[in-house]
């Protein structure tokens, strides 16, 4: 799907209405050439907010971050820095080349000029630079905005998915957030990637970042149709179907979207199952079945069919006892089991709607611990 792209002068002027810090940056650099690249520039040219920078400088990419001020994180081993002048993230690098010792490694890093670092990265979408002093123009040797607005993801070098098979991961997330496709060679060496040869870590990051998108289900969708996971076909249903849940009470909060998302495009296991098959008689009944169930165990269980815990989730989870072990110990139940099992009972019958009040719980509760 085409796309509609700004202007090269629109995008300066919005990268300078988005981030008031650009002058401070510029002066921080005393004179190293600086760049916005990447997803920044991307981002820049179809239109969408940031608030957040990635720079490229050619130089000392720490010294830039400590004269801008603020909070600052170095990591030496990639010549990297992240600063927060006035609240505005901006993430410096060093232009560097990449060397890989083996497949799915985490990269050797060598300083280089602007031409090389852009040379290095995933697609052409994500290989453009616009420079912070001089002359405003676009810098795309590789054709990124030709193919952002043709709606193509074309990567940059034979070996890019064999260096870090993750790529393949994002090809998937920006395929789906900005309607790209891949093109036939691309396509042919996503589907070489092979995630094994990276740390379980690095898969999950990948993954917990792709489960974040608005577009999660169609991403999954395609890792699915590129055989990058090995998923169901019900897989994507059923993550567009939890991401609906968690959008809307009851739902809204009770799990964490992405790790929700992520359980849901894995084959549905035990307890969620049971959960989606039960039909609870009682509320206590469904109080029991779902303790213990973890947040996006509810939401997937509820998305498979579970429709009995909405109530689950809006009230009876949070139904409580008026009374607790004091007020058993203060009337001669003794210390121990009892004091659970009488508590236990009472709540199934408030939960069950058999005592209202706390003189009605006792009354439950202290019959329960007499005949225990």
């Amino acid at each position: 799907m085409p796309n509609r792209l700004r202007s090269t002068e629109e995008a300066y002027a919005a990268l300078g209405g988005a981030v008031p810090e650009l002058p401070a940056l510029v002066e921080a650099a005393e004179g190293a050439p600086l760049y916005v690249v990447g997803g920044a520039v991307r981002d820049l040219l179809l239109g969408r907010g940031r608030t957040d920078l990635d720079v490229a400088v050619e130089g000392d990419a720490a010294a830039v971050a400590r004269r801008l001020g603020g909070e600052v994180l170095e990591h030496q081993r990639f010549a990297t820095a992240k600063a927060r002048p006035g609240g505005v993230e901006v993430d410096l690098a060093a232009t560097r080349a990449e060397s890989y010792p083996h497949p799915g490694a985490l990269p050797e890093v060598r300083p280089a000029r602007l031409e090389e670092d852009l040379a290095r990265r995933d697609f052409t979408v994500n290989a453009m630079a616009l420079p912070l002093q001089g002359e405003e123009r676009l810098i795309d040797p590789h054709g990124g905005r030709e193919d952002l607005e043709a709606g193509v993801l074309r990567v940059l070098h034979e070996g890019s998915f064999r260096d870090d098979p993750t790529r393949a991961l994002r090809g998937a997330r920006y395929a789906a957030r900005f309607g790209l496709a891949p093109d036939d060679r691309a396509r042919e060496l996503i589907g070489e990637a092979d995630l094994e040869t990276v740390s379980e870590d690095r898969r999950r990051t990948e993954l917990m970042r792709l489960a974040a998108e608005a577009e999660a289900a169609e991403a999954f969708r395609l890792l699915g149709e590129w055989r990058i996971l090995d998923l169901d076909a019900d897989a994507p249903g059923r993550v567009e179907r939890v991401a609906e849940l968690l959008a809307a009470p009851p739902w809204s909060g009770v799990a964490d979207r992405s790790r929700a998302l992520l359980v849901a495009a894995s084959q549905p296991r035990e307890p969620v199952t049971s959960l989606a098959a039960a039909r609870p008689d009682r509320p206590s009944e469904g109080v029991q079945l779902a303790r213990g169930a973890r947040p996006e165990e509810l939401v997937l269980a509820r998305a498979l069919g579970g429709g009995w815990l909405d109530d689950y989730v809006a009230d009876w989870r949070s139904v409580m006892l008026e009374i607790d072990g004091r007020d058993l110990l203060a009337a001669g139940v003794p210390e121990g089991p009892p004091v659970g099992r009488a508590l236990a009972a009472a709540l199934r019958a408030k939960l069950d709607g058999e005592a209202d009040g706390r003189d009605a719980e006792l009354d439950v509760a202290l019959r329960a611990a007499r005949s225990s």
